[in-house]
């Protein structure tokens, strides 16, 4: 029978709070335990008691760690590193997904020359504009005995240090099996919906969308465009609709539920997500949420030249598009809305690649190999 192999998570972000690799990581952790690994997470206590995340960590199959947020930042710091260092000894594999556990790593190394360490990227922790720090991250993957890349153009990101054991595989989903899957009938064009689910934020490029409204609405006259995720850039966004004379067009839906974030999926047409580098060198890494959206029937148009070319199947799922040129985005809606059963179809089929179980034998295969 074979020895249960202990694996070691740090992640800079956890359920119960939100975020993408938050989210990953939890479907990580738990798609390992259910592989027969005994499985520990490290990461941060973000509430002031710890009373949801205590809440969230006693219902899951495997253990969780936390370290409180102080004030101080650096107190917070090393005390991650000490906990990182405690942890590692026992652990045959330890994986690090986020900017700083990729640091931690660097440390780690320095301890455990022999042990088996996997660097997982996202994207904006390779695209650090500080150089000092930059540098520290690429001293890190070197150390690392492989590395991860969550899509294509992440690694690509990675590619000038020339890394010999290296893996694209691609970010999961899992919307339960509890959500009822309601085949998508062709919408009417004159009362169009568009939604895009994220933190409302210059990376996930709602203004984008927003600017392309103006045209929409001239072809769609009852066109709405849903917002849902966490409110940062509300105000912002709200006066640049005003601006252009379509503020009653967007519906700004803040955090919602998963139950609710279903229903609003399931009333949209297309998903959209016209994601942009932001000069901090902020940059999407996959898209999770439009293979949602996907698994629901419902098409999506993302931008190029990011991680969502992993997540969209061109002229299949739907359309990739300069996120800045209004002309390719019309064009984009206008061609799924005129086959629009058969990308509703396509778009479910898509989804399938990138359920869960099929993304955790990947991680297996890699890490094992």
């Amino acid at each position: 029978m074979k020895a249960t192999k202990n694996i070691l998570l740090i992640t800079s972000e956890f359920p119960p709070q939100p975020g993408g690799i938050g989210n990953h990581a939890y479907n990580l952790a738990k798609g390992l335990a259910a592989n027969s690994y005994s499985v520990k997470v490290l990461c941060d206590r973000r509430s002031s008691n710890g009373k949801e995340e205590k809440n969230f960590d006693s219902q899951q199959s495997f253990e969780v760690k936390r370290i409180k947020r102080e004030k101080v930042i650096f107190s917070t710091y090393y005390r991650r590193l000490q906990k990182a260092k405690q942890l590692t000894k026992s652990a045959d594999i330890v994986l690090l997904s986020g900017k700083f556990p990729l640091w931690v790593g660097f440390y780690l190394r320095l301890f455990f020359p022999a042990k088996k360490l996997f660097a997982i990227i996202h994207g904006s922790e390779v695209q650090l504009g500080f150089s000092a720090l930059r540098k520290l991250t690429n001293l890190s993957l070197k150390k690392m005995n492989g590395v991860i890349a969550v899509s294509s153009y992440t690694l690509s990101l990675i590619k000038h240090l020339q890394l010999t054991n290296t893996m694209v595989i691609p970010n999961g989903f899992d919307l339960g099996s509890r959500i009822p899957i309601k085949k998508k009938s062709q919408p009417n064009s004159k009362a169009l919906r568009l939604i895009t689910v994220g933190n409302v934020s210059k990376r996930k490029g709602q203004e984008n969308v927003i600017k392309a409204l103006p045209k929409l609405r001239a072809k769609y006259p009852n066109l709405e465009y849903h917002v849902v995720g966490i409110p940062t850039l509300r105000k912002e966004l709200e006066e640049l609709a005003k601006s252009l004379e379509v503020g009653k067009q967007v519906i700004f839906h803040g955090k919602v539920s998963e139950k609710r974030k279903i229903e609003l999926l399931q009333t949209a047409a297309i998903f959209v997500m016209l994601s942009q580098t932001t000069k901090t060198g902020d940059v999407e890494g996959f898209g999770i949420a439009i293979l949602e959206a996907n698994a629901l029937g419902v098409p999506a148009i993302g931008s190029k030249n990011c991680g969502i070319e992993d997540a969209i199947k061109e002229n299949y799922s739907g359309f990739l598009v300069d996120p800045k040129n209004n002309k390719e985005i019309l064009q984009a809606v206008a061609e799924i809305l005129s086959h629009y059963s058969s990308f509703a179809e396509q778009a479910k089929e898509w989804s399938t690649n990138f359920k869960w179980p099929k993304i955790i034998k990947q991680y297996v295969n890699f890490i094992e190999s």
